[in-house]
């Protein structure tokens, strides 16, 4: 688990006054950083394109052309006029070496984008987004430096942004790395120190990146075990009864000792799924909403979901229904809603009287996230996307670890059954979302099939597999 931050001003501030670094210190240890990745990556004399833009990114980038100089066919290209200090010292103390740039661009190895660095807060112009229609063609292995150009300070494209094969930050994780808008620019996102360990750069923050090494699968370690050992997982299965059944094959793959179909009809499901009418009384947690439609009346919603105790898990036509919505005042109940974009409009809407549009809730994802935290911070919330966010009690987490495998009908029907086995199972909301998000989005990698075939059935076969792949 990284830490993560809107910005990472303060911190480099923190360099300078408190540590006694340079700004000049920092910028040898961001290039030497880039540096040492593509030594590790490509052989010597490999060519590489340099970049470099105007401020300190671009200097970052000069510095590396420096480092590398020598040893690669390096390409400097400085498309405008120098504006920061240490970009013309950089670029001095590159001439010495006899390092000269180019005029044009052209075919490398390696591109290097240091064009623009974090808090772009406006559109880029017509000659810088030129340059990088011309670097987005160009057949390389591609890295951004600290953030890919074009990437806004909130994660917008502006408009458009270099596409990276890998982005190599500078001191912290940032915020704008992680919003959906720039999953497909930022490519693989690395963190390099800047002289200092992370533990003195970063300070304090309420936001976290998961990591694989942060699952933690339920296993079954002790063997003086039964069924009852493991809860009991209630799933509500409505109108479209492919939706809970799924959702329950998930929950018992998952370790549930028990799992239950609570139904309105005979449905047929696996034989190792029981189904019934009512919650069984033993029941240890529920999930309500995926496919439920208006299947059940308002008697039997207020007795078994609104006026039970149980942890719960809300989703999918949850958000249509203002009664099971009554339970989010409930405070001390363990409770996580999952939310996609769609669907957190509709709660929010609900909720507020606001109305929003998915655009504004994917282009404020962070944002939003923090306004249904102010107001119901004992709510665990997983908002889905190609980036899963999940929050409660100031304190947030980015699982970035998912893949467009999971962009099918029945994927998030296998989320809900996930975190509700490990509530089943005892654990808390917030640790049953983070677990459950990162057991999807591990299952979903293992599996080898197309990557526009695999359907929910292969990945609650793939969460049975976790343990194994794990262990190695």
């Amino acid at each position: 688990m990284q830490k993560v931050f809107e910005s990472c001003y303060a911190l480099d501030k923190r360099c300078y006054e408190q540590y006694g670094l340079s700004e000049d210190i920092l910028m040898e240890h961001a290039s030497a950083g880039m540096s040492n990745y593509i030594r590790k990556h490509f052989p010597l004399g490999a060519s590489v394109l340099v970049v470099a833009g105007t401020g300190n990114n671009g200097a970052d980038g000069i510095a590396l052309a420096r480092q590398l100089h020598g040893d690669y066919e390096i390409k400097l290209y400085i498309p405008f006029e120098l504006h920061s200090a240490m970009a013309k010292v950089q670029l001095e103390r590159a001439s010495f070496l006899g390092l000269k740039t180019v005029n044009t661009l052209s075919q490398a190895d390696v591109v290097v984008d240091a064009l623009f660095g974090a808090g772009l807060n406006r559109n880029l112009d017509e000659n810088t987004q030129h340059i990088l229609h011309q670097l987005n063609a160009i057949k390389a292995h591609k890295i951004a430096c600290d953030i890919p150009t074009g990437v806004g300070e909130t994660g917008m494209l502006m408009p458009i942004a270099f596409h990276a094969d890998v982005t190599i930050c500078m001191g912290a994780y940032k915020e704008a790395l992680f919003l959906d808008a720039c999953k497909d620019v930022v490519g693989e996102v690395l963190r390099v120190d800047l002289g200092v360990s992370s533990l003195f750069y970063e300070g304090q923050s309420q936001t976290c990146l998961l990591e694989r090494s942060d699952l933690k699968l339920p296993s079954r370690t002790q063997q003086s075990t039964h069924k009852g050992s493991f809860g009991h997982a209630a799933v509500f299965c409505g109108e479209k009864e492919g939706a809970g059944i799924i959702s329950g094959m998930a929950a018992a793959t998952f370790g549930a000792g028990l799992t239950t179909l609570v139904v309105h009809e005979k449905v047929t499901p696996p034989p190792y799924l029981m189904h019934t009418t009512v919650v069984p009384d033993n029941a240890s947690a529920l999930a309500i909403g995926m496919g439920l439609g208006c299947h059940f009346e308002s008697e039997f919603i207020q007795k078994y979901v609104v006026k039970s105790h149980l942890p719960i898990v809300l989703d999918a036509d949850s958000f249509y229904n203002k009664e099971i919505l009554s339970v989010l005042e409930q405070k001390d109940r363990e409770i996580v809603i999952t939310p996609h974009p769609k669907e957190f409009v509709v709660l929010w809407k609900t909720l507020t009287g606001e109305q929003l549009t998915v655009i504004q809730v994917q282009n404020k994802r962070f944002e939003m996230v923090r306004m249904f935290n102010a107001k119901y911070p004992h709510i665990t919330l997983l908002l889905k996307g190609a980036n899963t966010l999940i929050m409660q009690e100031e304190r947030l987490y980015i699982n970035a670890l998912g893949c467009s495998k999971l962009s099918k009908g029945g994927s998030g029907d296998v989320l809900s059954g996930l975190i509700v086995s490990l509530l089943a199972q005892g654990y808390t909301a917030i640790d049953a979302a983070i677990q459950g998000s990162l057991a999807l989005v591990m299952a979903a990698d293992q599996f080898e099939g197309s990557s526009y075939s695999m359907l929910p059935i292969d990945l609650v076969e793939e969460v049975g597999k976790l343990e194994c792949v794990v262990k190695g």
